[in-house]
C-alpha cells in the first residue's frame, strides 16, 4: 500500500517522534509498501532524501531546537498526485497535522493520528505558568484525535487517558518499536574509554533532551545525592538541551564536575555503546506517552529506575526489571534505589539485566510494525482509499472547505474550554460512568 506520513520534527533532529517516523517507514519499505514522508526543512539534512518532501519551516520556534513548519500547498499536492497516497498516517495534531487532515479530506482517504506527545506539558515554550494555554493544547489534541479514523496510544496509559478525556474515536495501544540486536550489542567497554570513566565504576546512565519537561532538575538532585554516598560511581547523560548548564553547575558544586559525564546527543553505535556502558539507567519524567529510552535501555540488559508515570509504569516492573517509585517519591528515595540496584550481588545483577532484556522483546520492531499494518488494513477495508473520486478542482475544493470548517470549529471549541472550563486537565469520566471512547489494547 502507498502510505503518506505527515510529521513535524524529523531528521537530522534528534528526538523520540523523529526517529519513531524514520523507522516506521524504514521498516514499511521493508515490508514492500511505499512511504512517502512530509516533514518541516531542519538544518543539516540530507540532500538527497528519497520519498521525502520538505516544506520550509522556522528554524529552532521560541529557542527550542525544533522547527515550525509553514506548509506550502500546491508542491504538496503534486508530490501526492504523482504517489497516489491510499492511507494518511498523522504524527502531530497541529501544523502538517492540519494539513493530513485536509489531504485525507480532499482525496476520501482513512487518516489515523499518533498521539506521541503530551502537548499540554509543553507550554513553557510558548508562556510561562499559563493554565488556560495548557488546557487550550489538550483540547486542540483531543479534538484532532476525534477528527481522525484512529488513534494510536504509545501506552496503555495514554489509551487509558484518551478515554478518561471523552476521545470517541477508536484507540489501538502500539508502542514505537525499537531495533533490538543494535541496541543489544553495544560495546561498553569503548563507551567507558572515550568517556574516561574507569572500568570498575558503577554508571547511573541517562538518555533524552535535556528540557525542562524532563522533569531534569529533580533527577540532577537525586543522582547527586547517589554519587555523594557512593565514591565509585559515575553519571553518563547522553542528550543535548537547555537544561544542561543546570546539570553542570550542579555536580560542580557539589565537587562532582569529574563525575558527570555528558556525551551530547549522539547515534547509531555510539548511542548502543553509551547504553551498554550504563548500570542502570534514571528517569524521572512525567511528560511521556511512552518512554522509548527506557525500552532501548533494557535492550541493552539494564534496569531503569524511573517514577510510576505514563510510560514507565507499563515498562518497568519493580523489583523485578528495575525500580518503579511512587509519582511524588523525594529524590533521596530515588538515590535509595540506585544504591539497590548497586548492591545487588552478581546474581542478582544477571536476574535484573535478564528480566530488562525480555522486557524489551515486547517492543521489537517487527513486532510493532505488524500491530501497525494490521490497523492500517482494517481502515483501508471499513474505508477503502482506491474509490471512484471526482478530481475536479471544485470537487477537492469544497472537500477541503468542510475540513476547514471542522478544523475551525475545533479550534473554537479549544477557545472556549481554555477560557471558561478551568478544570478540562481532569479526566471527564467518573467512576460511576463507563469510557465514552473505545479502546483497543
Amino acid at each position: 500500500m502507498n502510505i503518506v506520513m505527515f510529521t513535524n520534527t524529523f531528521s537530522p533532529h534528534v528526538g523520540g517522534v523523529a526517529h519513531s517516523v524514520a523507522w516506521l517507514a524504514e521498516d514499511l519499505r521493508s515490508d514492500g509498501h511505499r512511504v512517502l514522508v512530509i516533514a518541516p526543512e531542519f538544518a543539516g539534512m540530507p540532500a538527497n532524501e528519497p520519498d521525502v518532501v520538505r516544506v520550509p519551516a522556522v528554524q529552532r520556534f521560541r529557542g527550542s531546537d525544533f522547527s515550525v513548519p509553514i506548509p506550502l500547498s500546491r508542491s504538496l499536492d503534486e508530490a501526492l498526485d504523482d504517489f497516489e497516497p491510499e492511507i494518511v498516517h498523522s504524527h502531530h495534531p497541529f501544523l502538517l497535522g492540519d494539513t493530513a487532515l485536509r489531504v485525507s479530506a480532499s482525496r476520501k482517504l482513512p487518516v489515523l493520528y499518533t498521539y506521541h506527545t503530551r502537548y499540554e506539558l509543553y507550554g513553557h515554550y510558548l508562556a510561562q505558568d499559563a493554565p488556560a494555554l495548557q488546557r487550550l493544547v489538550l483540547s486542540l489534541a483531543l479534538g484532532y484525535s476525534d477528527l481522525s479514523d484512529a488513534v494510536i496510544a504509545p501506552s496503555r496509559s495514554m489509551a487509558i487517558f484518551l478515554a478518561d478525556h471523552g476521545v470517541r474515536t477508536p484507540v489501538t495501544v502500539i508502542p514505537t518499536g525499537i531495533e533490538l540486536a543494535r541496541f543489544g550489542n553495544g560495546d561498553g567497554t569503548r563507551a567507558r574509554s572515550v568517556a574516561g570513566i574507569p572500568e570498575d565504576a558503577f554508571i547511573v546512565g541517562h538518555v533524552g533532551r535535556l528540557a525542562p519537561e524532563k522533569n531534569l532538575e529533580y533527577l540532577t538532585d537525586a543522582v547527586r545525592r547517589f554519587l555523594i554516598a557512593n565514591e565509585a560511581a559515575h553519571f553518563l547523560v547522553a542528550g543535548r538541551g537547555e537544561m544542561m548548564p543546570l546539570v553542570e553547575q550542579t555536580f560542580a558544586g557539589a565537587g562532582l564536575g569529574a563525575r558527570l559525564h555528558l556525551a551530547g546527543a549522539i547515534e547509531g553505535v555510539r548511542l548502543a555503546d553509551t547504553y551498554a556502558a550504563m548500570d542502570v539507567f534514571a528517569f524521572s519524567s512525567h511528560s511521556e506517552t511512552q518512554g522509548l529510552v527506557l525500552a532501548e535501555a533494557m535492550a541493552a540488559g539494564v534496569p531503569v529506575v524511573a517514577l510510576d508515570a505514563p510510560g514507565a509504569r507499563e515498562i518497568v516492573s519493580d523489583g523485578r526489571n528495575g525500580r518503579l517509585l511512587p509519582a511524588d517519591a523525594s529524590a533521596d528515595r530515588v538515590a535509595k534505589a540506585l544504591a539497590w540496584v548497586s548492591g545487588r550481588d552478581p546474581s542478582d545483577r544477571q536476574r535484573l539485566h535478564k528480566a530488562a532484556r525480555q522486557t524489551a522483546r515486547l517492543y521489537a520492531r517487527p513486532r510493532t510494525t505488524r500491530q501497525t499494518l494490521a490497523l492500517y488494513r482494517s481502515l483501508l477495508a471499513e474505508r477503502p482509499g482506491k474509490r471512484d473520486i471526482e478530481k475536479s478542482s471544485w470537487k477537492a475544493a469544497m472537500l477541503r472547505l468542510g475540513e476547514e470548517w471542522k478544523i475551525f470549529r475545533n479550534v473554537a471549541h479549544a477557545v472556549g474550554d481554555a477560557v471558561f472550563t478551568p478544570d478540562l486537565m481532569q479526566p471527564a469520566r467518573t467512576a460511576s460512568s463507563p469510557p465514552r471512547g473505545r479502546t483497543c489494547v
